[in-house]
Order: structure tokens, then C-alpha cells, then sequence
């Protein structure tokens, strides 16, 4: 629940944090999570099948599970930023941040007054509906619902200094796939022009004070940001990990002149 929420208690104290990206709906993949360790799971719903009845469900899965629901939503638009969190996420992570207006139209849609504009109704599963009270709970959200926002394009790279003013982001949190087709080399996340850019994104944020988050796939990328600082590591998806471990099976079996 939203009184406690571990993911922000750790990025609170500088640790770093690791979860996958989930497309999937069997909540047994957020409980295995869980039990590897993960610190967080990212429900995503942005490129994935996922609807938020699922995601309640999984979000309850997570907690069951010791770790925090993210969820990333489909895009900044305060309808999804409302409902996400009101069904209980950890934290909100929303996607194409691009401008100071995109920054603050987030944090309006995620905080209540005095901070932002949430749509006010206190009978869902984040004010344990009613159950916590009504005064208790908008100040509880303000404070413990945490609010990611994707830094993934060239406008919002350009954009940066002026979205780091906007009080109430959490985390800055780079989308290297995006941002690879925005510098013109779509897919190419190696490359130095996209390997540039996130390392600017990484020291500007950082010394604005703020939590930076990135995508990876590999234990040496996720170890290569960990080393600048970078505390929100999402790594990999779901799907792809499963697929990698079923792949390395077969390989791992089948005889060579088979394969």
C-alpha cells in the first residue's frame, strides 16, 4: 500500500534499485520476481496488451510479493496517470516527456492540490477505500506515490534543464530505444551519439538533484550506469528474459548437429 512504499524508501537512500519490464498477465511472473530479488516490477501498459483491471490485480500480485508496482501508462494524459494510481502503483511512469508543460501536466495529474490537480475520490484501493482518512490520504499519496517520467526523444534531451525545473518528478528516466531512433539511429543503443546523450542526461539530472532511471538488457550496461550514479534499472522485459532462458535450455540439450 501506499504507506509504504519500499521502491521509494530506497531511492530515498541512494540505493540502487533493479525490476523488469512485464507485458504478461500471470501474476506467477510478478511473484517470481518477487522471489528472484527484484526490488520492483513495471506493469506495462503502454507496449503490451495489459488494461487496468489486469493491472490492479497484478498490482495487488506485487505487493503480495514484496515488491513495488510500477506502472507505466500508455501515455501523459491524466485519465491513465488517475487511474494508475489509484488502484494502488508504487509509482506512475509515463512516457514521451518532452516539454516543461509535459513535465508539470504529470505532476498535476498525479499529486492533489496543494501540488497538483488529481481528480479527487477517496472510494478506490489506494485510500483503502475510505478506509484511511480522507485528510490522511491526500497527503499520504503526495508523498508516497512516486511519479517517473521518460525522457526517450531529442526534444525532450533538448529540453532537459527546463523539465528539471518542475517540481514534483521523481525520477528522470532515459528510454535509450527512443531516444536512438530520435538521434536518427533507431534501434542502435550502443552507439555514441545515443551513449552521449544519456550520459549528458545523467550528469544534468543528477546535479539538479534528481533520481535518473534507464532501460537495459545486459548485467554490464545495468553495472556500467549503476557506476554513474544511475539508481532506477529497469532491466530487460518479461517475455524476453523468459525466451532467453528457454533458448539457453534447448541450446544447452540439443546436440550440436542438430542445432
Amino acid at each position: 500500500m501506499i504507506q509504504d512504499n519500499p521502491l521509494q524508501k530506497s531511492l530515498t537512500a541512494g540505493q540502487t534499485t533493479v525490476g523488469p519490464f512485464c507485458k504478461m498477465s500471470e501474476p506467477t511472473i510478478y511473484e517470481l520476481a518477487g522471489l528472484a530479488g527484484f526490488d520492483f516490477a513495471i506493469i506495462d501498459m503502454e507496449h503490451g496488451p495489459l488494461g487496468f483491471e489486469t493491472a490492479q490485480q497484478l498490482v495487488r500480485t506485487c505487493e503480495l510479493a514484496g515488491i513495488s508496482p510500477v506502472i507505466r501508462i500508455p501515455a501523459n494524459q491524466a485519465e491513465y496517470v488517475q487511474r494508475a494510481l489509484d488502484i494502488g502503483a508504487h509509482a506512475v511512469q509515463a512516457p514521451e516527456i518532452n516539454t516543461p508543460a509535459d513535465a508539470q501536466r504529470l505532476v498535476d495529474a498525479a499529486k492533489f492540490h496543494p501540488v497538483g490537480q488529481r481528480g479527487v475520490c477517496r472510494f478506490v484501493r489506494a485510500a483503502q477505500y475510505t478506509q484511511i482518512d480522507k485528510q490522511k490520504y491526500f497527503g499520504l499519496a503526495n508523498r508516497g506515490q512516486l511519479v517517473v517520467a521518460h525522457i526517450e526523444g531529442q526534444t525532450g534531451f533538448e529540453n532537459l534543464d527546463a523539465i528539471l525545473t518542475v517540481t514534483g518528478i521523481d525520477v528522470l528516466f532515459i528510454g535509450p530505444y527512443d531516444l536512438s531512433q530520435s538521434l536518427g539511429v533507431p534501434g542502435q543503443t550502443d552507439h555514441p551519439r545515443v551513449q552521449d546523450a544519456m550520459t549528458d542526461i545523467v550528469n544534468r539530472s543528477r546535479a539538479a538533484g534528481k533520481t535518473v532511471g534507464t532501460f537495459v538488457e545486459t548485467s554490464e550496461q545495468a553495472v556500467h550506469w549503476m557506476n554513474r550514479g544511475v539508481l532506477y534499472i529497469a532491466y530487460s522485459v518479461d517475455v524476453g528474459l523468459l525466451l532467453e532462458a528457454f533458448r539457453s535450455v534447448v541450446e544447452s540439450v540439443r546436440p550440436s548437429d542438430q542445432a
